[in-house]
């Protein structure tokens, strides 16, 4: 599933894209049909992203909301849509570019005190200048749950994912089954900044990247990470292999059904 830093990336291409347009809005696969006619023929005004959630804001006062989970993803190009292929579940074109959505979690419309509502049921959002780190950390303070299952609900924190909760809590020197009351104020106010960084870093970049200077592949003198993820990191999906700080094999682990990655030595449990 897409992680937080692709949606931001996602609502500020489709921003540029669209934004201030009448657009029209189809959907060749018809499961979206009723709302796509609501859409189309009207000016899509802002686009934004809160977490994993996609919002396209238009100003006929409605939202189009999209989640797109395990398996949606979006294509995009200039000048007239192709000729539909597959299921696409939302077309939207204007006189310059086009878009399609295929296979989302949530494509729907959501009124203003709906969007309100899905905003409030979030946590804060790493990547928002309007996020409150301190409802995190009341929760996380007073909780025995595993830091890496509080980081990874998206009611305390919105966005992270696996790969920048196992690369964030390395980088911070915690193991991520110790329990969330076990860490300080200071040490949530180190480690949110950290998740800041990492992620605003990905947007940039397209990819993740979690490594310090002194252990990039040329630092350290040692090939790239190959990896369909991409991006250079120090534990995630490295199980068995040494860690690029002490040397010792990364520990792999399960944690409600999620892997987990942690170095023994660098995160003492």
């Amino acid at each position: 599933m897409p992680e937080g830093h692709t949606i931001h990336r996602l609502a500020a291409r489709h921003r540029a894209l669209f934004a201030g347009d009448k657009v029209l809005v189809d959907s060749p696969q018809g499961r979206f049909a009723e709302g796509a006619a609501l859409l189309s023929g009207t000016v899509l005004d802002n686009t934004e992203a809160y977490g994993k959630h996609l919002l396209h804001h238009y100003a006929s006062g409605v939202s189009l909301h999209i989640h797109l989970g395990l398996y949606g993803k979006f294509a995009d190009g200039d000048g007239e849509p192709p000729v539909p292929a597959g299921q696409i579940r939302l077309r939207i074109s204007s006189d310059r570019h086009w878009l399609e959505l295929r296979g989302p979690n949530a494509c729907e419309l959501l009124t203003p005190p709906e969007v309100e509502a899905l905003r409030h049921r979030l946590g804060a959002d790493p990547l928002r200048a309007d996020a409150d780190p301190d409802p995190a950390y009341a929760r996380i303070g007073r909780s025995p749950t595993p830091l890496a299952a509080l980081l990874l609900d998206q009611t305390i924190v919105a966005g992270t994912g696996l790969i920048f909760v196992t690369e964030a809590l390395f980088r911070a020197g915690i193991h991520p089954l110790a329990a969330g009351r076990g860490l300080a104020a200071t040490g949530w106010a180190a480690l949110w900044d950290d998740l800041g960084e990492l992620m605003r870093a990905a947007v940039l970049t397209g990819r993740i990247d979690t490594v310090r200077a002194e252990h990039l592949p040329e630092a350290m003198g040692r090939p790239p990470r190959v990896d369909r993820h991409g991006g250079e990191v120090y534990v995630y999906r490295r199980a068995g292999q040494p860690c690029h700080v002490c040397g010792t094999p990364i520990h792999q682990g399960e944690l409600v059904g999620r892997n987990l990655y942690w170095c023994p030595i660098c995160q003492p449990g």
